[in-house]
């Protein structure tokens, strides 16, 4: 499982050089800078105060700024973890709180991730995915501000919005500042997929908003404020650390997987259009080295398909989808870079499996954010046809989020 991990990432840090080299978006313009690089900006609100920070493993203050190499290649993983960076500077870290898969980023999707201490600092780690979502007030009584660093990719469902979102109320209600050091979107160059319809709300969608909101988690911050979206009609004391230099339409390539089955930047670009896979009988590869790359079921048979892979338990899975089974489907790994969701994978696996009857489970519509997708699917429409149906709530939700938009 380790050995998967370190392939996966020796993966991602290829592709990174590979797919930027001399023709970089960041070549010619100043470097970019993620908001933990610029510690001038807020380590005078955290001196002399006992502090809180919301972190996993991409909560890093890079030796470069960006995290990215000349012409926007990774040279290497050259970081210190934020935690570390701040004890170092000799601020109060008090606590850490760790969203799903964990302080280090090892845990699986849905997993119950538990608190405990962290062995290099000694510091006690709050889970705000296990027992509780929401932190206890009793966690945050003893702090004076937190710190919120993660690195997100953009979309409804990637559970990491919500913590915020949770954390935000948990502030909101003992006036506890919150700092949001930004990260750039790696999906923030479009907006698409519909946008949920609040009957369906969940932990993998608690607001209005398309799939791929084209937002970074700073922007995100603000717009859950300026739309009064926390209980009661609290207002959080939020400060949002902006990332310098940063155009959404430029494309950043993570030098730090986010969670352990979006290995790569490929997997990244897919999710947005394959998650949805995960309300279905298709797996996404997860027990394989090519997580949401791939897809593919035994009910899809080989006459359709001559791709063909194995689930087994592995690093971010330890019981996967199809366990040992043979799935037949497609391999993604080559199709040309998104700008948009793609439902033909979608459509497709459902008319060719032998089992409509259990293609869809519960979580389709929780993924989805509403029931009308699965009836359009079952109904025959076509792609084009659904996503002129989203239109009119896309073209709203635009207008909103300009509000909120701290990036061109």
């Amino acid at each position: 499982m380790l050995l998967n991990s370190i392939k996966n990432t020796a993966l991602l840090f290829v592709m990174i050089v590979l797919s930027c080299g001399n023709s970089s978006p960041y070549q010619n313009k100043a470097p970019l800078k993620v908001a933990a690089n610029q510690l001038e900006l807020y380590l005078p609100l955290l001196k002399n105060k006992r502090v809180g920070i919301v972190a996993n493993q991409t909560s890093v203050i890079f030796k470069n700024g960006s995290g990215l190499g000349l012409n926007g290649g990774l040279i290497k993983n050259d970081n210190i973890h934020l935690v570390d960076s701040l004890i170092k500077r000799d601020v109060s870290v008090v606590k850490v709180f760790a969203p799903e898969h964990g302080y280090r980023g090892r845990a699986d999707a849905g997993e119950y991730v538990k608190g405990g201490v962290d062995l290099k600092t000694g510091l006690p780690i709050v889970s705000l995915y296990g027992e509780n979502r929401k932190p206890n007030p009793n966690v945050l009584e003893d702090l004076d501000v937190i710190v919120f660093d993660i690195q997100d990719v953009g979309t409804r469902f990637y559970t990491f919005v919500s913590t915020l979102h949770y954390m935000m109320e948990g502030c909101a209600a003992l006036d506890i500042p919150l700092i949001v050091l930004d990260r750039p979107n790696p999906n923030g160059h479009y907006v698409d997929g519909p946008v949920l319809d609040l009957n369906y709300k969940s932990f993998v969608g608690m607001h209005a908003v398309p799939i791929t909101h084209g937002m970074t988690l700073g922007e995100f911050a603000k717009m859950i404020n300026g739309e009064h979206w926390l209980e009661d009609g609290l207002n959080c004391n939020l400060i949002v650390i902006p990332v310098a230099n940063y155009n959404r339409k430029d494309a950043y390539m993570l030098p730090i997987p986010p969670s352990p089955n979006l290995p790569n930047q490929k997997a990244i670009n897919l999710y947005p259009s394959l998650c949805l896979f995960e309300g279905t009988q298709v797996s996404v590869g997860r027990g394989t080295e090519n997580q949401f790359q791939i897809f593919g079921s035994p009910f899809l048979g080989d006459e359709n398909y001559s791709f063909q892979f194995i689930p087994k338990p592995n690093f971010g899975a330890k019981n996967p989808k199809h366990n040992a089974k043979t799935c037949y489907g497609k391999d993604l790994k080559n199709v040309d870079f998104l700008n948009e969701i793609n439902l033909n994978w979608l459509i497709e696996a459902y008319e060719n499996t032998t089992d409509k009857s259990s293609f869809f489970n519960s979580f389709f519509t929780k993924l989805a954010g509403q029931t009308i997708l699965q009836q359009q699917i079952e109904k025959g429409w076509s792609a084009l046809e659904i996503k002129k149906s989203w239109q009119k709530d896309l073209e709203q939700f635009k207008i909103l989020r300009a509000n909120y938009l701290l990036y061109p």
